[in-house]
């Protein structure tokens, strides 16, 4: 089993209201879940309404396919969000060995 675990700092240079943040997240959350069948959740800047902090995670049996997912996630928001802006990212790769082969 893999996890692909991924941070991105997005900037939110239009947003003027936590409120207003919160909209935009949970519209932006919902919609990677529904495209990419991911988990997602803000896990950073919650006070903060011009930056946040997005933690993405996936369950694959392939490094490669869990990498390429979480890339083609930061590629998405680029493309089809113009309004936010991608600052930085990171993904990390896990590997978990079998419980059945112990």
């Amino acid at each position: 089993m893999v996890i692909g675990a991924c941070t991105i700092e997005i900037e939110l240079p239009e947003i003027g209201s936590l409120k207003d943040k919160r909209s935009v997240l949970k519209s932006l959350i919902a919609r990677l879940h529904k495209e990419f069948n991911i988990t997602a959740a803000e896990v950073d800047a919650q006070d903060q309404w011009e930056v946040t902090v997005l933690g993405i995670a996936c369950v694959s049996n392939s490094a490669g396919h869990a990498q390429s997912l979480l890339q083609n996630v930061i590629e998405w928001i680029e493309t089809y969000r113009p309004d936010l802006e991608v600052a930085d990212h990171y993904i990390e790769i896990v590997h978990f060995s079998s419980a059945s082969g112990q």
